[in-house]
């Protein structure tokens, strides 16, 4: 048993040295260019892949294999310059979260463009020559190329140290990193040096896929796989610090290695498949991590306090013009079925879009005027689809109570990750709430009994009066509209005012007596309530729900809902998933590569139209709530006197 965990412990090490390599280069670029960069996971995809196909033609020596690696990462450097040349240097002046949008619609590209050139099909390196074979430590066998990785890990991290402290290109790295802006007005050229930066950043993920090809499958789900781990990494080392992405890999490769190897425990007299908890054990340490000490092991703590936010416009009621559309849309959507006949599919389509308008709006409930940053918005979607699940099939309530009381699952979750994510703030923020989806994911993944693990529930059906797809629909509509109306309406309440404040200067609102924490907390907890009613109507109209419902990818769609129409806006969230879900649905009909052309279209979306399309809008044909200003922005201050 020792001997055993002691191997494992060793392979964990190999583990740890590829994990730190990606997180090194992705805390490198974030420290520099303050881009959070969500294709770093497909560069290290992309590595494993070019690493296979150079390898296998030249790879059968040892020359040749160690060539293949180098040549492999460095292909995937310059994929890297390139998109910081032709993408992301035309929007460095757009809000940081659109390069977020950018990053995610390249993620799609790279995707499928994999599939083009490599195929569906897992695809198995060669293993590297004179190192095929294993070694005997403690009776077991440790395979010799896992050694040569151990050491590969602590090397780069030596080179990467000389090369910032010791070399000017280091100096300039650090300096930016420290301040941006007078870099420049020392007349540094920003340009080339972020150029620079993105290939080395690249390079490594590039690197640590390629190393990878003789112990896995080159396969199209690594891109999200690894960026995940690799977000962890970097926010439990602390942002922008590579010694800390070292020690915080360290940690994490070796606290899976030992859940694999001890397997099984008996704890209070229930047994526990530790092994199983390798699935969600680095967002289990990032909770803690960030609860504890949210800048993270070696980060600053000046990086994770609140702060002054740069003050938004004041948000207006609709004006005439405003109204008016909203009544034609609203008429248009009542109509809709009457199109049904020509088009059969058209209600199950519109359902689909007023769910994701539902499931938008409260993202940018609290995104927008409440100034919270949330990846891990599908923990609250999927708990209402379990909650309407569960109350059906568990309790045998009928499918109207099931629908209304599903959400209540989902504001449980909230008032407790609430409780924790309202004490941090900026990326520190986004990624607890990630740590906590993944968390719920892991649970719901896993819980066979209750849950159905990775079958799911099976038979969520309508009622009889609800079986005919139009009669759905409206109630769907209903149910959205409902949705839509009331956070408008709160956004214009005194609690809306108060978020808005504690957005925009959590300290002045604190110092004029608003409880910014608590604030926040109701924020959260009202977006997880509208956010658990999307999830139930989902679950009814799809007659089944599954671990898909919280994944990342999920939070990810809402997250690109609420860029894509825009941020600042109150029509943001609507527009961008009707619009996102009907490219989604669209081009996923005309070809097989639908994700590269969803993802062309998105980036050529964020390019043209940086504050979203609902933004875009108002600022070229006029804002229509700043044409009607006699209803002003009331003041926090007064909101608030008048709420006592």
């Amino acid at each position: 048993m020792l001997s055993n965990l002691l191997v494992q412990m060793v392979n964990g090490l190999a583990d740890a040295s590829t994990l730190f390599l990606v997180a090194a280069g992705l805390s490198l670029i974030f420290g520099v260019t303050r881009i959070v960069n969500f294709a770093h996971g497909s560069f290290y995809m992309l590595g494993v892949y070019v690493a296979y196909s150079v390898a296998s033609r030249f790879g059968q020596t040892s020359v040749g294999f160690w060539l293949s690696v180098l040549a492999a990462a460095l292909a995937v450097g310059v994929l890297g310059a390139l998109v910081e040349m032709i993408v992301l240097r035309r929007i460095y002046r757009a809000p940081e979260l659109f390069h977020l949008l950018a990053t995610f619609a390249l993620v799609l590209i790279f995707r499928d463009a994999a599939l083009w050139l490599w195929g569906p099909d897992d695809l198995f390196g060669p293993r590297a020559p004179h190192l095929a074979g294993a070694v005997q430590f403690l009776g077991h066998p440790l395979p010799t190329y896992d050694l040569a990785l151990i050491v590969i890990g602590p090397l780069v991290l030596l080179l990467l140290w000389y090369a910032l402290t010791r070399t000017r290109w280091g100096t300039l790295v650090r300096a930016a990193t420290q301040d941006r802006e007078m870099l420049g007005a020392l007349g540094v050229d920003q340009a080339w040096l972020f150029t620079g930066v993105f290939f080395v950043g690249a390079f490594l993920a590039g690197l640590g896929g390629a190393l990878q090809g003789p112990r896995m499958s080159a396969n199209l789900s690594l891109d999200l796989e690894t960026i995940g781990n690799a977000f962890v990494v970097v926010v439990v080392g602390g942002m922008g610090s590579i010694p800390g992405a070292f020690v915080a890999a360290l940690i994490i490769a070796e606290i899976k290695a030992l859940c694999i190897g001890v397997g099984h425990v008996t704890l209070f007299g229930i047994g526990l498949s530790l092994s199983r908890f390798t699935l969600v054990v680095e967002f289990a340490v990032m909770a803690l991590v960030l609860v504890v000490r949210p800048w993270g092991l070696f980060g600053k703590a000046s990086a994770a306090v609140r702060g002054m936010g740069e003050p938004e416009a004041p948000l207006r009621h609709a004006g005439k013009r405003a109204k008016w559309l909203a009544g034609l849309v609203l008429l248009a959507l009542v109509l809709a079925p009457l199109a049904a006949g020509a088009f059969p599919y058209l209600p199950v389509l519109m359902v689909e879009i007023l769910i994701a308008v539902l499931f938008a709006t409260s993202l940018h409930f609290i995104m927008g005027p409440g100034g919270m940053h949330s990846f891990g918005h599908a923990a609250y979607f999927g708990l209402g689809a379990y909650g309407a699940a569960l109350f059906l099939k568990v309790l045998n309530l009928p499918m109207e109570a099931a629908l209304l009381l599903g959400p209540l699952l989902a504001v449980a979750g909230a008032l407790l990750f609430g409780w924790f994510c309202v004490r941090l703030s900026g990326v520190y923020l986004a990624m607890l709430t990630l740590a906590f989806a993944q968390i719920v994911w892991s649970v719901v993944f896993q819980w066979d009994d209750v849950t159905g693990g990775s079958n799911g529930i099976l038979g969520l059906w309508p009622a009889n009066w609800l079986s005919s797809p139009v009669a759905f629909y409206y109630v769907t509509l209903t149910c959205a509209v409902a949705g839509v109306v009331l956070l408008r309406k709160l956004l214009f309440s005194p609690l809306g005012y108060a978020m808005r404040a504690s957005r925009d200067s959590a300290l002045r609102a604190e110092a004029i007596g608003i409880d910014v924490k608590r604030v926040q907390w109701a924020a959260f907890v009202i977006a997880a309530l509208f956010c658990g009613l999307a999830g139930s109507l989902y679950a009814f109209s799809k007659g089944t729900i599954s671990p898909e419902v919280i994944s990342v990818s999920r939070s990810v769609d809402g997250l690109v809902m609420v860029l894509l129409g825009g941020v600042q806006t109150l029509a943001g969230p609507i527009v961008g998933a009707a619009v996102f879900t009907w490219l989604q649905d669209t081009v996923a009909r005309q070809t097989d590569y639908w994700q590269a052309l969803l993802g062309f279209a998105i980036l050529l979306l964020v390019m043209a139209f940086p504050q979203g399309i609902a933004g875009f809008v108002r600022a070229r044909f006029g804002d229509d709530e700043a044409d009607f200003p006699d209803l002003p922005d009331v003041p926090a201050t007064r909101a608030v006197e008048e709420s006592r």
